[in-house]
């Protein structure tokens, strides 16, 4: 008798849960709560306070307004007299600008250098580009060998105030103007200048077809005129719309 109670006790000791720190999932007491999984980065846009969209925007307005000078003081080019040419200079400097920009608030910085972000705004800038001179003719502007010059730069001009800073992003090139769904502050940083603009340009279309004679009615002048207006309310709007979303972010964070 002695035997087997001996050996049951050998066996109720098999069966006993471990103590030693060998085994800590034994340890692990089941009303401990669950870690949630971090969540996903790849649709983040990259944190951009208030006072770095201010500086942003100011920059790229200040190319702008730095490539109508250079096209005039430099090359003696208005809009007006020289339109192909002067919207040469603007693209050049003002896609220059915007891609370097724009180029240090890409996504996934780890993945992507910044070369390689260079490399795809100048890809999105030839693709938006085509897109936009398509739209345009597609809108009444007017086709011809001696307009072919000024709509494809009209489209490049247009084009490198905003398109080019997605790259060659189709996700993000339809949430953002297809959709109008931006989710971040670098968005709305994109969003609201490139609608300001493409609204500008066709409000700005309205007096061509009129019988004024004047020499700024041609195409693409006053259409350029209006973008730049329509960007650069864009620009302001899209600062307030930073400044609230960082508010309130921070206000659900305290």
């Amino acid at each position: 008798m002695s035997r087997v109670h001996r050996q049951s006790d050998a066996t109720s000791l098999e069966f006993r849960p471990s103590s030693s720190p060998s085994s800590p999932g034994l340890l692990t007491p089941m009303h401990q709560p669950r870690k949630k999984a971090p969540e996903s980065t790849s649709a983040a846009v990259s944190f951009a306070s208030s006072l770095k969209s201010l500086l942003l925007h100011l920059i790229c307005a200040l190319g702008l307004a730095s490539a109508f000078w250079v096209a005039f003081n430099s090359y003696s080019l208005t809009l007006i007299k020289n339109s192909a040419q002067t919207l040469f200079v603007v693209w050049v400097i003002e896609a220059s600008v915007v891609i370097l920009v724009y180029s240090l608030l890409r996504r996934n910085p780890d993945q992507c250098s910044y070369v390689k972000a260079i490399v795809r705004g100048l890809l999105g800038l030839l693709a938006g580009a085509l897109v936009n001179a398509l739209g345009a003719i597609v809108l009444g502007a007017p086709v011809g060998i001696q307009h072919f010059t000024k709509t494809v730069h009209w489209s490049l001009s247009h084009v490198s105030l905003h398109a080019s800073v997605f790259g060659s992003s189709w996700i993000d090139w339809h949430r953002i103007f297809a959709q109008t769904k931006p989710i971040g502050p670098t968005d709305f940083m994109i969003c609201f200048p490139a609608h300001g603009a493409v609204l500008g340009a066709w409000f700005g279309a309205w007096p061509m077809p009129l019988d004024w004679e004047r020499p700024w009615q041609e195409w693409p002048i006053c259409v350029t005129y209006g973008a730049i207006f329509g960007y650069l309310l864009g620009l302001v709007v899209s600062f307030g719309f930073v400044v609230y979303h960082n508010r309130r972010k921070h206000g659900k964070g305290d």
